[in-house]
């Protein structure tokens, strides 16, 4: 199974938000809309980085929670690891554990298309496991 596919399954689009944003504005939108991360874009619209929870809870820390006029781009992860629609699941899974992140920006010629979770990975491969132990055991009982 390839990204594209996990994509056309999840409701919603791309959320981006511009770095210069209030970052209490960011955990409002993020909470909103239920996600862990947001993609960030700088003033002329390029793609700048991504803001997750886990960055948030950092700059909270570092600034012993004060977040009185923070901005995204205080906390926001620039270094982007990015995936293509035609990576498959096995290999973002990799990615995603070899370097420690749990979202991951897919796009397309440089335009973010979507944003995939490892727990839309973990689901994806239940699923397919799942139905792999079904075909074996009615193969075997044949």
């Amino acid at each position: 199974m390839r990204l594209h596919e996990l994509l056309q399954k999840k409701p919603g689009g791309v959320i981006t938000l511009p770095a210069s944003m209030d970052l209490l504005e960011a955990i409002n939108t993020m909470c909103d809309h239920k996600v862990g991360a947001l993609l960030v874009k700088d003033e002329s619209g390029e793609l700048h980085g991504i803001v997750t929870e886990r960055d948030v809870l950092r700059f909270c820390s570092s600034s012993k929670g004060n977040l009185q006029g923070a901005v995204i781009n205080d906390a926001m992860t620039r270094k982007l690891i990015v995936a293509s629609p035609d990576t498959r699941v096995d290999e973002a899974m990799s990615l995603m554990t070899e370097h420690r992140f749990r979202h991951l920006p897919v796009l397309d010629g440089g335009t973010p298309v979507g944003m995939i979770s490892i727990g839309d990975l973990v689901k994806a491969r239940l699923k397919d496991i799942t139905v792999e132990a079904t075909y074996l055991r009615e193969y075997i009982h044949s």
